[in-house]
């Protein structure tokens, strides 16, 4: 096999690629005509991991099989960081009317090398993946190519309205407007959902007000078309989350580098604070990107034991982590530990690693600890049988789950299935909730899935909201877990009381003419009587329900749920049209 940079062969047999791969978390999918020589082959790969964006582009993926296979780890000077923020010559203003429509920039310029055709439809590749992938079919992130030489700093980027503004765009001959675009433009048809009901629509100009695109949906006829020859680019991304479009900016520079290409900053002058913009420490207005915005993690080598299975030196940790390309060091820390029955922090040994430029997947040490397993080589470990024989057997909670399940089917309810993640809109703010308990990840891949749901009850609704051309009643249920801060779990040391707890919670919604609060209490007591199981109510105060309309459901004196009639400001927020009633039960209580 051929290696990525085209130095001859580094893999002598397909079995030695594939295993190679690894260290991509990658299969060998199809191999193309084996007749052919190796430089005309073509082979697919298969690619496992969604936290590595990096490596669904033919660079990102060679960069890992290069370093992984000795060669040395990159390094990106051009690269702006908190302190060292870089030079930069040229400039994008953002204007303030796109901050409530897709309020975010990243941008740089590739020059010095003349594009070919086939590194043409590499970017083209790279851009629909990541835009598809991991800007969730561009709507949270997009990417354009333009042409440098007819640009005329600075570009502005603004929101418009889509009947006042027309231009050519790609693949088309005539002047369309943005909102025409959207109906007659097969990219427009494609990706209007996006814009389509929005009052505001982006657009991109440069000085003389030429169009450079309107983003996300495509790119001018002129400026916007990237030919064959060209010598000097511009990259630029937009969307609704920063770090998501720092970091696909990152990944699309890293990869133009390894390529040859000489890349330039550029400054992004927002309208509005940021928060990764500097100026204050809450952020501000200004952004040099390719930026720079990973921290850095510990990881003890007594996790890298437990995690691993096999004591490692710190040496051997960062030779590990260097053959992945991460900057890595000797480190001491603190780390919560035990004295006696006592919590403690305790001084550890063990490295701090810091992700590279084009990789934000760092969230707790067992993610260093799996680059070192990685680095080293997953044939390195010696193979063990396992200590414990075990039988495996369904848990007391399912048993109860199941039975719980089969009540409500006989009581006329239709069981539903929903992800346990969701945006703060569907979580929080359409429930009438503060989002005092709710927890939120800390790298979300999009802000559709950016919060753990708190209940059940969110879900149903987004149900019911899509449910309207149904015939009433709607009864439906659900039984599945849910996640909210608890500072009397996992309590951590230095008094930062952050634990959390995790649920089995049982909600159902009853929507209809007869939706009030007797036929609640009436479903709720069927519901107890198959379960053989006895309570109390007392008023209850939850904002999702009506007051003086909903109870709280107390077991053994312990408050596990509520039911009622759902509050009318909450429906109208889900655009649900007709009365529901709902419970929500932690089941757990009732084992």
């Amino acid at each position: 096999m051929a290696d990525p940079e085209g130095r001859g062969s580094c893999w002598e047999t397909r079995e030695a690629f594939e295993e190679a791969l690894t260290c991509a978390k990658a299969e060998l999918d199809e191999d193309s005509d084996k007749t052919l020589p190796v430089s005309e082959r073509v082979l697919k790969i298969e690619l496992n991991d969604t936290n590595r964006p990096d490596l669904w582009a033919t660079a990102g993926c060679a960069r890992q099989l290069r370093v992984h296979n000795g060669g040395k780890r990159p390094e990106y000077p051009f690269f702006s960081r908190p302190g060292n923020v870089q030079k930069a010559s040229r400039k994008v203003l953002v204007d303030t009317s796109v901050k409530g429509v897709r309020p975010y920039l990243g941008a740089f310029v590739a020059s010095g090398k003349s594009v070919t055709d086939a590194s043409l439809r590499d970017m083209i590749q790279t851009q629909e993946k990541l835009a598809w992938n991991f800007g969730r079919k561009r709507r949270t992130i997009s990417m354009g190519l333009y042409r440098i030489a007819i640009i005329q700093w600075p570009i502005t980027y603004k929101a418009v309205d889509p009947d006042s503004v027309s231009f050519v765009p790609l693949q088309w001959d005539t002047p369309l407007t943005l909102r025409e675009i959207l109906k007659q433009h097969p990219k427009g048809k494609e990706y209007a959902f996006i814009q389509e009901h929005e009052p505001l629509h982006p657009l991109l100009v440069d000085a003389k007000n030429a169009i450079l695109s309107y983003p996300p949906i495509i790119n001018s006829a002129d400026l916007g078309a990237v030919q064959v020859g060209d010598t000097d680019l511009l990259v630029e991304f937009t969307g609704t989350d920063q770090p998501s479009v720092i970091l696909a900016a990152s990944i699309m520079a890293c990869d133009l580098a390894d390529q040859g290409y000489t890349i330039e900053p550029v400054e992004v002058e927002y309208a509005y604070d940021t928060p990764f913009g500097q100026g204050s420490a809450q952020g501000g207005t200004r952004l040099v990107t390719p930026w720079y915005f990973q921290e850095p993690v510990f990881c003890s080598l007594a996790r890298v034991e437990k995690f691993l299975g096999e004591k490692l030196s710190v040496d051997e940790c960062l030779a590990a982590l260097e053959r992945m390309g991460v900057r890595a060091e000797k480190a001491v820390d603190a780390e919560k530990g035990a004295i006696g029955e006592a919590l403690a922090v305790i001084p550890t040994e063990g490295i701090r690693a810091w992700p590279p430029e084009y990789r934000n997947d760092f969230l707790h040490a067992a993610d260093v600890a799996e680059d070192v397993m990685i680095g080293r080589g997953l044939n390195s470990f010696k193979p063990e049988r396992p200590r414990d024989f075990t039988v495996g057997r369904l848990t007391p909670i399912t048993y109860f789950s199941r039975r719980v399940k089969e009540i409500l089917v006989g009581m006329g309810y239709q069981e539903m299935i929903y992800n346990y993640l969701g945006s703060r809109k569907d979580l929080v703010d359409n429930m009438r909730g503060d989002g005092s308990r709710i927890l939120r990840i800390s790298n979300p891949m999009t802000e559709n899935y950016e919060y753990v749901r708190d209940s059940v009850l969110a879900s149903l609704m987004m149900s019911e909201a899509v449910s309207g051309h149904s015939v009433y009643p709607h009864r439906i249920f659900e039984i599945g877990k849910v996640a909210y801060r608890d500072d009397a779990e996992n309590y951590e040391a230095a008094g930062d009381a952050s634990g959390t707890s995790t649920r089995q919670y049982l909600g159902f919604v009853h929507a209809g003419a007869d939706a009030n609060f007797n036929t609640a209490a009436g479903q709720l007591q069927t519901l107890f009587y198959y379960i053989s199981r006895e309570y109390t109510v007392e008023e209850s105060t939850d904002s999702r329900f009506i007051p003086g309309r909903a109870a709280a459901i107390k077991y053994q004196g312990k408050h596990i749920g509520v039911f009622g009639e759902i509050h009318p400001e909450l429906l109208e927020n889900c655009g649900v049209t007709v009365p529901c009633i709902a419970a929500e039960i932690d089941i757990e209580v009732l084992l």
